[in-house]
Protein backbone atom coordinates (compact mmCIF):
# COMPACT_ATOMS: atom_id res chain seq x y z
CA UNK A 1 0.00 0.00 0.00
CA UNK A 2 1.33 3.45 -0.96
CA UNK A 3 0.98 5.93 1.90
CA UNK A 4 1.40 9.16 -0.06
CA UNK A 5 1.27 10.27 -3.69
CA UNK A 6 1.69 13.57 -5.52
CA UNK A 7 -0.13 14.08 -8.81
CA UNK A 8 -0.48 16.63 -11.60
CA UNK A 9 -3.97 17.30 -12.93
CA UNK A 10 -3.60 19.01 -16.32
CA UNK A 11 -6.16 21.34 -17.85
CA UNK A 12 -7.55 21.03 -21.38
CA UNK A 13 -8.67 23.22 -24.23
CA UNK A 14 -10.99 22.43 -27.13
CA UNK A 15 -9.38 22.83 -30.55
CA UNK A 16 -12.85 22.31 -31.95
CA UNK A 17 -16.27 22.03 -30.31
CA UNK A 18 -19.49 21.23 -32.12
CA UNK A 19 -22.94 20.45 -30.73
CA UNK A 20 -24.83 18.11 -33.03
CA UNK A 21 -28.22 17.98 -31.34
CA UNK A 22 -30.13 18.03 -28.08
CA UNK A 23 -31.11 14.53 -27.08
CA UNK A 24 -34.47 13.50 -25.67
CA UNK A 25 -32.87 12.88 -22.26
CA UNK A 26 -31.81 16.55 -22.11
CA UNK A 27 -28.11 15.94 -22.78
CA UNK A 28 -26.39 17.40 -25.84
CA UNK A 29 -24.53 15.25 -28.34
CA UNK A 30 -21.15 16.80 -29.06
CA UNK A 31 -18.16 16.32 -31.33
CA UNK A 32 -14.93 17.86 -30.05
CA UNK A 33 -11.17 17.83 -30.40
CA UNK A 34 -9.70 17.82 -26.90
CA UNK A 35 -6.13 18.85 -26.10
CA UNK A 36 -4.28 18.73 -22.79
CA UNK A 37 -2.14 21.77 -21.91
CA UNK A 38 0.88 22.14 -19.66
CA UNK A 39 -0.97 24.12 -16.98
CA UNK A 40 -1.88 21.86 -14.07
CA UNK A 41 -3.25 21.64 -10.53
CA UNK A 42 -1.15 19.88 -7.87
CA UNK A 43 -2.74 17.17 -5.72
CA UNK A 44 -1.17 15.61 -2.63
CA UNK A 45 -2.86 12.41 -1.42
CA UNK A 46 -2.11 10.92 2.01
CA UNK A 47 -3.63 7.87 3.67
CA UNK A 48 -5.08 8.37 7.15
CA UNK A 49 -5.63 5.87 9.96
CA UNK A 50 -8.97 7.39 10.87
CA UNK A 51 -11.92 7.07 8.44
CA UNK A 52 -13.17 9.97 6.34
CA UNK A 53 -12.16 12.24 3.47
CA UNK A 54 -10.41 15.52 4.21
CA UNK A 55 -10.06 18.13 1.48
CA UNK A 56 -7.87 21.24 1.71
CA UNK A 57 -7.46 23.80 -1.08
CA UNK A 58 -5.53 27.01 -1.63
CA UNK A 59 -8.72 28.86 -2.61
CA UNK A 60 -11.06 29.80 0.22
CA UNK A 61 -14.18 29.75 -1.96
CA UNK A 62 -13.80 26.13 -3.11
CA UNK A 63 -15.86 23.53 -1.20
CA UNK A 64 -14.02 21.02 0.98
CA UNK A 65 -16.89 18.53 1.17
CA UNK A 66 -19.00 16.34 -1.11
CA UNK A 67 -19.55 19.33 -3.42
CA UNK A 68 -15.93 19.09 -4.59
CA UNK A 69 -15.25 16.59 -7.38
CA UNK A 70 -12.07 15.35 -5.69
CA UNK A 71 -14.17 14.33 -2.68
CA UNK A 72 -16.67 12.58 -4.96
CA UNK A 73 -13.87 10.69 -6.73
CA UNK A 74 -12.31 9.46 -3.49
CA UNK A 75 -15.68 8.55 -1.98
CA UNK A 76 -16.71 6.59 -5.08
CA UNK A 77 -13.81 4.12 -4.81
CA UNK A 78 -13.63 4.02 -1.03
CA UNK A 79 -17.32 3.14 -0.76
CA UNK A 80 -17.30 0.61 -3.62
CA UNK A 81 -14.30 -1.29 -2.24
CA UNK A 82 -14.97 -0.67 1.49
CA UNK A 83 -11.46 0.74 1.85
CA UNK A 84 -10.05 1.04 5.39
CA UNK A 85 -9.05 4.29 7.03
CA UNK A 86 -9.37 7.62 5.29
CA UNK A 87 -7.60 9.93 2.90
CA UNK A 88 -6.35 13.52 2.92
CA UNK A 89 -6.50 15.49 -0.34
CA UNK A 90 -4.53 18.72 -0.59
CA UNK A 91 -5.40 20.55 -3.79
CA UNK A 92 -3.43 23.50 -5.15
CA UNK A 93 -5.42 25.13 -7.95
CA UNK A 94 -3.63 26.78 -10.86
CA UNK A 95 -6.14 26.00 -13.61
CA UNK A 96 -8.76 28.79 -13.65
CA UNK A 97 -11.98 27.78 -11.91
CA UNK A 98 -15.24 27.54 -13.91
CA UNK A 99 -13.30 28.46 -17.03
CA UNK A 100 -14.03 25.81 -19.67
CA UNK A 101 -10.74 23.98 -19.01
CA UNK A 102 -12.06 20.92 -17.12
CA UNK A 103 -10.01 21.71 -14.02
CA UNK A 104 -12.46 20.02 -11.66
CA UNK A 105 -12.78 16.97 -13.89
CA UNK A 106 -9.00 16.68 -14.17
CA UNK A 107 -8.65 16.87 -10.39
CA UNK A 108 -11.23 14.09 -10.01
CA UNK A 109 -9.44 11.97 -12.62
CA UNK A 110 -6.15 12.32 -10.77
CA UNK A 111 -7.76 11.26 -7.47
CA UNK A 112 -9.35 8.20 -9.10
CA UNK A 113 -5.97 7.22 -10.47
CA UNK A 114 -4.24 7.91 -7.15
CA UNK A 115 -6.67 5.99 -4.94
CA UNK A 116 -6.53 3.04 -7.36
CA UNK A 117 -2.74 2.95 -7.11
CA UNK A 118 -2.43 3.67 -3.39
CA UNK A 119 -4.80 0.88 -2.35
CA UNK A 120 -3.68 -1.53 -5.08
CA UNK A 121 -7.20 -1.93 -6.46
CA UNK A 122 -5.93 -3.10 -9.85
CA UNK A 123 -8.52 -1.22 -11.91
CA UNK A 124 -7.59 -0.76 -15.57
CA UNK A 125 -7.74 2.64 -17.24
CA UNK A 126 -10.96 1.61 -18.98
CA UNK A 127 -12.48 0.58 -15.65
CA UNK A 128 -11.51 3.93 -14.16
CA UNK A 129 -13.07 5.74 -17.13
CA UNK A 130 -16.38 3.89 -16.63
CA UNK A 131 -16.47 5.06 -13.04
CA UNK A 132 -15.24 8.54 -13.91
CA UNK A 133 -18.10 9.31 -16.30
CA UNK A 134 -20.52 9.00 -13.36
CA UNK A 135 -18.74 12.03 -11.85
CA UNK A 136 -18.54 14.11 -15.03
CA UNK A 137 -18.49 13.67 -18.81
CA UNK A 138 -14.94 15.11 -19.09
CA UNK A 139 -13.40 12.80 -16.45
CA UNK A 140 -12.71 9.88 -18.86
CA UNK A 141 -10.81 12.23 -21.19
CA UNK A 142 -8.89 13.72 -18.25
CA UNK A 143 -7.75 10.19 -17.36
CA UNK A 144 -6.66 9.59 -20.95
CA UNK A 145 -5.22 13.05 -21.75
CA UNK A 146 -3.31 14.06 -24.87
CA UNK A 147 -5.08 14.78 -28.18
CA UNK A 148 -8.42 13.08 -28.79
CA UNK A 149 -11.70 13.14 -30.66
CA UNK A 150 -14.56 13.24 -28.13
CA UNK A 151 -18.12 12.26 -29.05
CA UNK A 152 -21.43 11.29 -27.45
CA UNK A 153 -21.81 13.49 -24.37
CA UNK A 154 -18.01 13.60 -24.26
CA UNK A 155 -17.33 10.07 -23.06
CA UNK A 156 -16.66 8.36 -26.43
CA UNK A 157 -12.95 8.94 -27.01
CA UNK A 158 -10.73 8.24 -30.02
CA UNK A 159 -7.00 8.98 -29.59
CA UNK A 160 -5.39 11.20 -32.21
CA UNK A 161 -1.69 11.72 -32.97
CA UNK A 162 -0.09 14.49 -30.87
CA UNK A 163 -1.10 17.92 -32.13
CA UNK A 164 1.68 20.05 -33.66
CA UNK A 165 3.56 21.66 -30.78
CA UNK A 166 3.11 25.39 -30.29
CA UNK A 167 2.91 28.07 -27.60
CA UNK A 168 -0.50 28.58 -26.00
CA UNK A 169 -1.64 31.80 -24.36
CA UNK A 170 -4.56 31.42 -21.93
CA UNK A 171 -6.62 34.39 -20.76
CA UNK A 172 -9.46 34.10 -18.23
CA UNK A 173 -11.78 37.16 -18.22
CA UNK A 174 -13.28 38.47 -14.98
CA UNK A 175 -16.64 36.80 -15.63
CA UNK A 176 -18.13 33.50 -14.54
CA UNK A 177 -20.03 31.27 -16.92
CA UNK A 178 -22.41 28.43 -16.10
CA UNK A 179 -22.05 25.51 -18.51
CA UNK A 180 -25.69 24.64 -17.92
CA UNK A 181 -26.72 28.19 -18.82
CA UNK A 182 -24.70 28.09 -22.06
CA UNK A 183 -26.23 24.82 -23.25
CA UNK A 184 -29.71 25.89 -22.18
CA UNK A 185 -29.41 29.02 -24.30
CA UNK A 186 -27.98 27.23 -27.34
CA UNK A 187 -30.64 26.32 -29.89
CA UNK A 188 -28.78 23.15 -30.86
CA UNK A 189 -31.44 21.94 -33.26
CA UNK A 190 -31.70 25.32 -34.98
CA UNK A 191 -28.05 25.86 -35.87
CA UNK A 192 -27.20 26.76 -39.46
CA UNK A 193 -24.76 24.56 -41.41
CA UNK A 194 -22.15 27.35 -41.32
CA UNK A 195 -22.36 27.47 -37.52
CA UNK A 196 -20.78 24.01 -37.22
CA UNK A 197 -16.97 23.87 -37.12
CA UNK A 198 -15.12 21.38 -39.30
CA UNK A 199 -14.11 18.87 -36.63
CA UNK A 200 -13.05 16.23 -39.17
CA UNK A 201 -10.88 18.82 -40.93
CA UNK A 202 -9.15 19.73 -37.65
CA UNK A 203 -8.47 16.05 -36.96
CA UNK A 204 -7.03 15.55 -40.45
CA UNK A 205 -4.74 18.59 -40.05
CA UNK A 206 -3.49 17.11 -36.77
CA UNK A 207 -2.78 13.78 -38.48
CA UNK A 208 -0.72 15.66 -41.09
CA UNK A 209 1.08 17.71 -38.45
CA UNK A 210 -0.06 20.97 -40.08
CA UNK A 211 -0.25 23.58 -37.32
CA UNK A 212 -1.46 26.43 -39.52
CA UNK A 213 -4.28 24.44 -41.06
CA UNK A 214 -5.29 23.05 -37.67
CA UNK A 215 -5.45 26.55 -36.22
CA UNK A 216 -7.26 27.93 -39.25
CA UNK A 217 -10.04 25.36 -38.96
CA UNK A 218 -10.65 25.82 -35.23
CA UNK A 219 -14.19 26.67 -34.15
CA UNK A 220 -16.45 26.54 -31.10
CA UNK A 221 -20.21 26.65 -31.59
CA UNK A 222 -20.74 27.68 -27.95
CA UNK A 223 -19.21 31.07 -28.71
CA UNK A 224 -22.59 31.92 -30.27
CA UNK A 225 -23.97 32.05 -26.73
CA UNK A 226 -21.10 32.98 -24.43
CA UNK A 227 -19.36 35.60 -26.57
CA UNK A 228 -22.66 37.30 -27.33
CA UNK A 229 -23.29 37.65 -23.59
CA UNK A 230 -19.67 38.59 -22.77
CA UNK A 231 -18.13 40.65 -25.61
CA UNK A 232 -14.80 40.78 -23.73
CA UNK A 233 -14.19 37.27 -25.11
CA UNK A 234 -14.14 38.66 -28.65
CA UNK A 235 -11.96 41.58 -27.53
CA UNK A 236 -9.35 39.19 -26.08
CA UNK A 237 -9.38 37.08 -29.23
CA UNK A 238 -8.77 40.20 -31.33
CA UNK A 239 -5.72 41.23 -29.25
CA UNK A 240 -4.21 37.75 -29.49
CA UNK A 241 -4.62 37.74 -33.28
CA UNK A 242 -3.22 41.26 -33.57
CA UNK A 243 -0.05 40.13 -31.80
CA UNK A 244 0.51 37.04 -33.90
CA UNK A 245 -1.84 34.26 -32.88
CA UNK A 246 -2.51 31.85 -35.72
CA UNK A 247 -6.02 31.73 -34.27
CA UNK A 248 -7.76 32.43 -30.97
CA UNK A 249 -10.89 30.82 -29.58
CA UNK A 250 -12.93 30.21 -26.46
CA UNK A 251 -12.38 26.89 -24.68
CA UNK A 252 -15.39 24.79 -23.75
CA UNK A 253 -18.35 26.85 -22.58
CA UNK A 254 -15.92 29.61 -21.61
CA UNK A 255 -14.98 32.13 -20.65
CA UNK A 256 -11.27 31.24 -21.03
CA UNK A 257 -9.80 32.29 -24.38
CA UNK A 258 -6.69 30.66 -25.85
CA UNK A 259 -4.44 31.67 -28.70
CA UNK A 260 -2.02 29.45 -30.60
CA UNK A 261 1.37 30.90 -31.53
CA UNK A 262 4.26 29.52 -33.55
CA UNK A 263 6.74 30.77 -30.94
CA UNK A 264 6.80 31.48 -27.22
CA UNK A 265 8.25 34.93 -28.01
CA UNK A 266 5.12 35.87 -29.97
CA UNK A 267 2.87 34.49 -27.22
CA UNK A 268 4.67 36.62 -24.63
CA UNK A 269 4.16 39.76 -26.73
CA UNK A 270 0.42 39.08 -26.70
CA UNK A 271 0.63 38.31 -22.97
CA UNK A 272 2.08 41.75 -22.22
CA UNK A 273 -0.34 43.44 -24.59
CA UNK A 274 -3.24 41.98 -22.61
CA UNK A 275 -1.63 42.63 -19.24
CA UNK A 276 -0.75 46.24 -19.92
CA UNK A 277 -3.45 47.25 -22.43
CA UNK A 278 -6.98 48.53 -22.05
CA UNK A 279 -8.29 45.02 -21.33
CA UNK A 280 -6.02 44.52 -18.31
CA UNK A 281 -8.80 45.28 -15.81
CA UNK A 282 -11.06 42.71 -17.51
CA UNK A 283 -8.58 39.82 -17.56
CA UNK A 284 -8.20 37.89 -14.31
CA UNK A 285 -5.57 35.27 -15.19
CA UNK A 286 -2.96 34.95 -17.93
CA UNK A 287 -0.68 31.99 -18.68
CA UNK A 288 1.75 31.02 -21.43
CA UNK A 289 2.00 27.25 -21.70
CA UNK A 290 2.15 24.50 -24.33
CA UNK A 291 0.49 21.23 -25.34
CA UNK A 292 0.89 18.22 -23.08
CA UNK A 293 0.56 14.95 -24.95
CA UNK A 294 1.04 12.13 -22.45
CA UNK A 295 -1.65 9.56 -23.12
CA UNK A 296 -2.63 8.65 -19.57
CA UNK A 297 -2.26 10.04 -16.07
CA UNK A 298 0.24 7.34 -15.22
CA UNK A 299 2.66 8.64 -17.86
CA UNK A 300 2.76 12.17 -16.46
CA UNK A 301 3.58 11.74 -12.77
Amino acid sequence: MIKRMKLKAHGKINLGLDVLRRREDGYHEVKMIMQTVGLYDSIDLKLLDQPGIRVETNLCYLPNNENNLVWKAAELLMREFSLPGGISIRLKKMIPVAAGMAGGSSDAAAVLFGVNRMFGLGLSMEELKKRGVTIGADVPYCLMRGTALSEGIGEILTPLPPAPQCAVLLAKPRVSVSTKWVYTNLNANGLRPEDHPDIDGIAEAIRRGDLREMAGRMGNVLELVTEKRYPVIGDIKAVMKKYGALNAMMSGSGPTVFGLFESEKAAKKAYWALRNGRLSSQVRQLYVTDFFNNREVSNGL
